[in-house]
């Protein structure tokens, strides 16, 4: 599948996230410092909106209970989740950030 827009650059100030639904996946977009990251906005402890948590550094707090992941990685960084999530190859082209959702 070829990548896919899912918001513009100006959408996104940095240190946040935003959540975009494209190809029948629900996504979190994560500016940072201008680089853009992409993951699963479910966190995988019991499925909390990761695209609404807060940002530090490279790491978002789920905002239901607390787990923590590395937006660049996926991988957890605190529980209570245990798996890591999803993340997807992200571009600027332009003012479009672009995923590549494989």
């Amino acid at each position: 599948m070829p990548a896919v827009t899912v918001a513009q650059v100006s959408e996104i100030a940095p240190g946040t996230g935003k959540v975009a639904s494209t190809g029948g996946k629900t996504l979190a977009i994560f500016n940072l410092n201008g680089v853009f990251h992409a993951i699963d906005n479910a966190c995988t402890h019991v499925g909390g909106p990761l695209g609404e948590g807060h940002v530090q550094g490279t790491v978002v707090t789920c905002p239901w209970h607390g787990s923590e992941f590395d937006v660049t990685t996926g991988q957890v960084v605190k529980g209570p989740a245990r798996r890591p999530v999803a993340t997807y190859p992200t571009r600027v082209e332009g003012n479009d950030v672009l995923v590549d959702l494989g």
